[in-house]
């Protein structure tokens, strides 16, 4: 079944990307905050979701007060694909805008087992499972692919058409090969071709790391929306700086320091609310909050050891400390401190 996704673009321009071991719900949650219009799970195994495994079934989980999320499932089963993409609109409801098909990512473990960009070798399969996943699903189905699987190889004009044809309502593409992983720059050509050559919305992925990169991105590739993914990691407020940039509105101040670190804690404890054990998923997320801070390799190392809120916390002090040393570092010297430090800190 064909679904009209253009009016739905149009006001969802802006999209956090599916990452693995990312875009859990608390992350989802922060980057809602910030302006992301619709938010990815984590890509989710259609086979494990047939042994019905607990923990791939986590990963549906929504956050408190999210109305609206996009699922995205990954396998080469076209038979099981379908089956599961009915469970999943079953188990959400009127809280799923659209089944994503994961013809993308490029990790070996993924790829080694013919899942994810691998599909773009395999064509036929490809049109075959996103046929099947469209006849079993009641919403819409959309998929995210590559610019081509081999390096200087292009495909993606027409495996965008061949999924258009077996019933896709929207694709993604990033503009890199799944042989480059996230080596060199992403082509927004590549992107613009298949805007070019279907009717269907185009998301464009790849390198949008700005306001300004979400601007010229819209320009140079005629893309429905946006998706930011690796440029939102620990960075939560470049939604708000692309939003802002796409309404032609002034850009927002950059987050401080002090606001870095506030929304740091936060992002903890909303992993502790989740289950206590997810909290060691915040060792990345910390590393990546505080990176370029005074002395931060000299810290960051330390979020390794860390396996509660609390453990986190006495870091984030040390952090803190440190950033109070530069600024002091910084009137000693005459310099300005571009921001300001919040009363006690």
């Amino acid at each position: 079944m064909f679904h009209d996704l253009h009016p739905f673009f149009s006001e969802h321009r802006v999209l956090l990307a599916p990452m693995a071991g990312v875009t859990d719900e608390a992350f989802r949650t922060l980057c809602a905050e910030q302006g992301a219009r619709l938010c990815y799970t984590e890509m989710v195994s259609s086979k494990a979701l047939s042994f019905a495994n607990q923990k791939t079934r986590g990963l549906l989980a929504l956050a408190p007060g999210e109305d609206l999320v996009a699922v995205q499932l990954f396998g080469h089963e076209p038979e099981t694909m379908a089956r599961q993409a009915a469970w999943v609109e079953e188990e959400l409801g009127d809280h799923l805008a659209y089944l994503d098909v994961n013809m993308g990512c490029p990790a070996r473990k993924i790829a080694s087992k013919g899942d994810g960009s691998a599909l773009m070798r395999s064509p036929a399969l490809a049109a075959e499972i996103v046929q099947a996943v469209n006849e079993a699903a009641r919403g819409p189905v959309t998929v995210k692919f590559r610019r081509g699987w081999a390096e200087g190889d292009e495909t993606c004009v027409e495996f965008a058409q061949l999924m258009e044809r077996a019933g896709a309502s929207a694709v993604t593409v990033h503009g890199r090969y799944a042989q480059q992983f996230y080596r060199g720059r992403a082509d927004w050509g590549a992107i613009r071709r298949v805007v070019e050559a279907v009717s269907v919305p185009v998301i464009g992925n790849g390198d949008v790391a700005s306001g300004a990169d979400a601007v010229r991105m819209r320009e140079e590739t005629g893309c429905a929306a946006v998706m930011i993914g690796r440029a939102a990691e620990g960075n939560p407020w470049v939604f708000a700086e692309a939003n802002a940039a796409l309404a032609g509105a002034p850009a927002p101040l950059p987050p401080s320091p002090y606001e870095r670190v506030a929304c740091a804690r936060r992002h903890a404890r909303l992993l502790a609310a989740r289950e206590q054990r997810s909290v060691v998923r915040m060792r990345k997320h910390a590393m990546w909050y505080t990176t370029g801070f005074p002395r931060a390799a000299e810290v960051r190392g330390k979020f390794t050891h860390c396996s509660t809120v609390e453990e986190f916390d006495e870091v984030f002090d040390e952090v803190l400390a440190h950033v109070r040393e530069y600024e002091q570092w910084q009137r000693d010297h005459g310099y300005d401190v571009p921001w300001e430090a919040p009363a006690g800190a």
